[in-house]
């Protein structure tokens, strides 16, 4: 269950305040879209902690016991609020209840339709433990493998499972601006996946990231090969291999999928 899930599953037992950052300027702890639930007795989400949180929440508790209030309030996050961002912001405090909540499902997967895309071939250990990480950040993950019953249940609604045989097959289906990851089982499926990336980068171009896992010497001999099959060294340079942010050494698979999860925040942030 998402942290919005369980929001809506609340509503349906009282009303909240929801406070959304509405806009912000400067320094601030989160951005546009941030949020955070407050019910009676519980809140769910954030907009950043601290006193600015802490302030937020006496007003939205006021609202909750009837008081009015601007629909937008503007903080500025110097000495008077405790707070030395700098920066300011305006948050919009909303009270909702049941009968708000199509509406609000409706708002979420408008937000949802504008998140990154992202690929990844692979349900093994790696891929599990990178799923565990991503299905928690603003992305639409397709997780694709080429064998049976190898998904979890439960998974997150922005987490679309797929089963292809052969895997490269459902590289043609991608959406266009899909960030590709591939971690198979097998190193013949990653040069299959990888060389069906590169195809379609060769005619339509709308792949801005494709990601191998592995090592320097398993990319030497995946372009040895790559080469056989005719693609040129231009092509080539638009796989990343190894993946993930340099500088950390470990090998579980946890920690590989921090390092693979943050390399892709970067790219998200250089595309924007």
């Amino acid at each position: 269950m998402t942290l919005f899930d369980q929001f809506l599953k609340n509503l349906a037992q009282s009303d909240a305040v929801l406070v959304t950052v509405q806009s912000h300027r400067g320094s601030v702890p989160r951005e546009s879209g941030a949020w955070m639930a407050v019910f009676a007795d519980q809140v769910l989400g954030t907009i950043g902690g601290g006193h600015l949180e802490w302030q937020a929440l006496q007003e939205a508790r006021s609202r909750l016991q009837g008081h009015g209030g601007q629909p937008v309030v503007r903080y500025a996050l110097g000495p008077s609020l405790g707070q030395c961002c700098g920066g300011e912001v305006h948050l919009g405090f909303e009270r909702v209840s049941a009968s708000d909540a199509a509406a609000l499902a409706k708002r979420v997967e408008q937000q949802r339709a504008a998140w990154p895309r992202v690929a990844l071939f692979g349900g093994g250990h790696v891929g599990r433990a990178l799923v565990g990480v991503l299905r928690t950040l603003p992305l639409r993950l397709q997780w694709i493998d080429s064998r049976d019953e190898i998904f979890p249940p439960d998974l997150a609604d922005h987490v679309a499972c797929e089963h292809s045989q052969p895997v490269q097959a459902a590289v043609a289906g991608l959406p266009a601006g899909a960030h590709v990851l591939v971690m198979s089982f097998s190193h013949a499926e990653d040069l299959d996946v990888v060389a069906a990336c590169l195809q379609r980068q060769r005619r339509q171009g709308d792949l801005p990231f494709i990601g191998l896992i592995g090592s320097r010497t398993k990319w030497t001999v995946f372009g040895q090969r790559l080469r056989q099959r005719g693609f040129t060294e231009a092509e080539l340079a638009q796989v990343t291999c190894p993946i993930g942010v340099p500088g950390i050494p470990g090998k579980a698979p946890e920690v590989i999928a921090v390092a693979v999860a943050a390399q892709l925040l970067q790219v998200f942030e250089k595309i924007n």
